[in-house]
């Protein structure tokens, strides 16, 4: 077989049309094999290629007689120091971190393993046994691709609604689904799908990861698996797993088609992406690909012991984004998705984890500047889940301008509020508002908020109300895995039931939640599931459970649609009014020389709250008036617009309350538009009512009224 010198860059095996140029980096590797196999399981390769050419650390080799769908793998030489970083074994067939495509997942075996398994020291000692027919291996693909007119669809955050979702989890139970599509990007992209998302309302899918992932040992001992994917062995290949088609990374176009198809429905995707550590594990995981590549290089290690990785993420190691080659790694990866897999934007997992430097988060790190000033990369969509598990890694509200955070704070305090919990008025003005204390002062806006209350990590929004304990019991682990912190939410299956029936304690506590959530200032996150009433049966860390629990139920009860439609109503009324997804923090403003209040909070008998309310702990109810006149909305003339104005009462209270409705000016006429206590089309409640009346708050209920307002023209 003929073979070139070719090119250090770009980096992987890459097809031009006429030959394939194939290009590692190792910093400390003292020889690589190019290995190339003619079947994806085959334990021997069928060429073994030496690369002699290196320039500037990358070895390459081109091979004009190789052709798109070619398997291929690498074996490094180098040193076997563990105590200095070094972990080569030219015996383990080792996967390209620069792959498009992967034959398969990865076979549990005792040879994936540099040293003989046995005891925790054995891992100083090198065994040389091959492991080639448990490593999938690497696919050249064929990148070319029929976009069309496709473009990301760059909807402005302030009409942002996103979906988060599995990509197994949507369609695997779906009876309209065709069999074989079932939990696969083609499954996501049938009619029945997307006609599903886009009668919903939401405006952009945030997928859990995608990126190719590996199975803990210790999940599949317990014949589990990882079902979330947060196990990363490579940034650039869709999981195979997802894939329809499995044909020597043809499935790579079925997911562009999924972009498209998306796109063309009006919704984004968005990635979560899991850069700060991979599958590999700690010193003691399985050598797959960075470990053999250059161990010292892609992690974090301890600088008195390098045998050992520094953990800021619970998962045995930490990407070392100080060294400039991992860096570029994630850099390319990103654009990677961005300009050929046409995705809208990112998630990143344990994002503080990104910004360490040296041990402290440091928010003006190298990353944070890279990703600044790149021009396609600083246009996406960028949302930080901003704490890791590291020393002083909880850092909501400290991410750069450009970034959105997951706001754990919202999270927390909405929780707090609707479980009755008193001294919460404060913190929900806060939240209810688009939290300028967490982002004004950087010069972020309210869309740097991330709202949401539940997400994939704990209890479906069901179970947040339904159950009172976790009950994690199949997972194995005697139900010790997954926070404790929703105890005592007095409407579980163990607790008290508020003096309601139980059924609808709960599903008014979901309406609250709900409501809450898409009205709020910033960017609402939904859970998959929550608008429709999935349940995991108790489960709050169903991360290994790729089965029924986890999946969608596509069976609805009469409650569940009456849900989802109280669910599309909240978004149709949410896009259908700015004065719910402000660009700009709450400030007034004047109007024909009036100072007009764009935010108003008010008391149960009609008083606006004072410094002292809101220091009182035991305030478990309070309103609070949008005004839609103090909009900064225009027409497309620039000319200033108005919106009705909305006035909000939240109680938590376990009993009734009557709420004095404010009277800011003569002849108001409040017009009531939700009530958590009624279903939509309850036509008994009373629907309009002057200022200065009183309306019956009933426990534990969210109420929205109108000032009825056409939008006009301000001349």
């Amino acid at each position: 077989m003929r073979v070139w010198p070719g090119r250090p860059y770009p980096l992987g095996g890459m097809w031009d049309g006429e030959g394939v140029n194939f290009a590692l980096f190792s910093e400390n590797a003292t020889g690589v094999e190019l290995c190339l196999f003619d079947s994806p399981d085959s334990d021997k390769e069928s060429h073994r290629i030496r690369i002699e050419e290196r320039t500037d650390q990358v070895w390459h080799a081109y091979l004009p007689e190789i052709r798109p769908g070619q398997m291929y793998g690498y074996r490094v030489h180098g040193p076997y120091e563990p105590e200095a970083g070094h972990r080569f074994n030219q015996s383990k067939l080792l996967i390209d971190p620069y792959s498009k495509a992967l034959t398969g997942t990865v076979k549990r075996s005792e040879a994936m393993f540099a040293y003989p398994i046995g005891n925790p020291e054995a891992d100083l000692v090198r065994d040389d046994r091959d492991n080639a027919a448990s490593v999938p291996k690497s696919v050249v693909i064929e990148q070319a691709f029929t976009w069309g007119e496709d473009q990301l669809l760059r909807t402005p955050w302030d009409k942002t609604i996103i979906y988060e979702v599995h990509v197994k989890g949507f369609t695997m139970r779906h009876p309209d689904v065709p069999g074989d599509l079932r939990g696969t990007y083609a499954g996501l992209a049938t009619p029945v799908a997307i006609e599903y998302l886009q009668r919903l309302g939401v405006t952009a899918v945030e997928l859990l990861p995608v990126h190719h992932f590996v199975s803990d040992k210790v999940l599949t001992d317990r014949g589990l698996s990882n079902y979330w994917g947060y196990n990363t062995i490579n940034f650039f290949a869709p999981d195979i797993r997802y894939a329809a088609s499995k044909d020597r990374g043809r499935y790579v176009n079925e997911f562009k088609t999924m972009v498209k198809i998306l796109h063309s429905a009006g919704i984004e995707v968005i990635l979560d992406v899991v850069y700060n550590h991979t599958g590999e594990g700690n010193h003691l995981g399985p050598t797959l690909s960075f470990r053999g590549i250059d161990n010292a290089v892609y992690y974090r290690l301890m600088p008195d012991n390098r045998r050992y990785y520094k953990d800021y993420t619970g998962c045995g190691n930490t990407l070392n984004v100080t060294h400039p080659r991992t860096l570029q790694l994630i850099m390319d990866s990103l654009r990677y998705w961005v300009l050929e897999m046409h995705v809208d934007g990112f998630r990143f997992d344990l994002a503080s984890t990104l910004a360490r430097v040296l041990h402290d988060v440091d928010r003006l790190s190298a990353f944070f500047d890279i990703m600044h000033q790149d021009p396609v990369l600083s246009q996406v969509k960028l949302i930080a889940e901003p704490w890791d598990l590291g020393e002083g890694g909880y850092q909501v509200g400290n991410f750069p301008v450009g970034w959105a955070e997951w706001n754990g704070k919202y999270r927390d305090t909405i929780r707090r509020y609707w479980k009755g919990e008193g001294g919460q008025v404060a913190e929900l003005a806060n939240r209810l508002s688009g939290s300028s204390d967490l982002y004004e002062m950087s010069g972020r806006r309210p869309y740097a908020s991330i709202n949401f209350v539940v997400a994939h990590d704990g209890f479906t929004l069901h179970d947040l109300v339904c159950y009172n304990q976790k009950h994690n019991e199949a997972n194995g682990e005697d139900n010790r895995d997954g926070s404790d912190d929703n105890l005592n939410w007095n409407c579980g299956v163990e607790g008290p039931t508020d003096n309601l029936p139980i059924v609808e304690l709960r599903e008014r506590q979901k309406r609250n939640i709900l409501m809450t959530l898409l009205l709020s200032q910033g960017v609402p996150m939904i859970c998959g599931g929550d608008e429709r009433g999935r349940t995991q049966r108790g489960n709050n860390n169903a991360y290994c459970q790729d089965n029924e629990l986890s999946w969608f139920d596509w069976k609805l009860d009469h409650s569940d649609r009456k849900l989802l439609a109280f669910t599309q109503q909240l978004i149709a009324l949410r896009q259908a009014h700015p004065v719910f997804r402000r660009r700009r923090f709450f400030h007034g403003r004047h109007i024909r020389g009036a100072e007009v209040k764009d935010l108003s909070w008010f008391r149960p008998d009609g008083k606006e709250m004072t410094d002292e309310d809101w220091n009182k702990g035991y305030v478990r109810c309070l309103g609070l008036r949008l005004s839609g006149d103090a909009l900064e909305e225009t027409d497309s003339k620039g000319r200033p617009l108005l919106d009705d104005t909305f006035l909000l009462l939240l109680n938590a209270h376990h009993e009734p309350l009557p709420f004095t409705l404010p009277a800011h000016r003569r002849g108001v006429r409040w017009q009531l538009v939700l009530d958590t206590v009624a279903t939509i089309h309850d036509k008994k409640r009373v629907t309009l009512l002057k200022g200065g009346e009183c309306y019956d708050l009933e426990t534990r209920s969210l109420v929205l009224l109108r000032l009825r307002k056409a939008k006009e023209v301000i001349l």
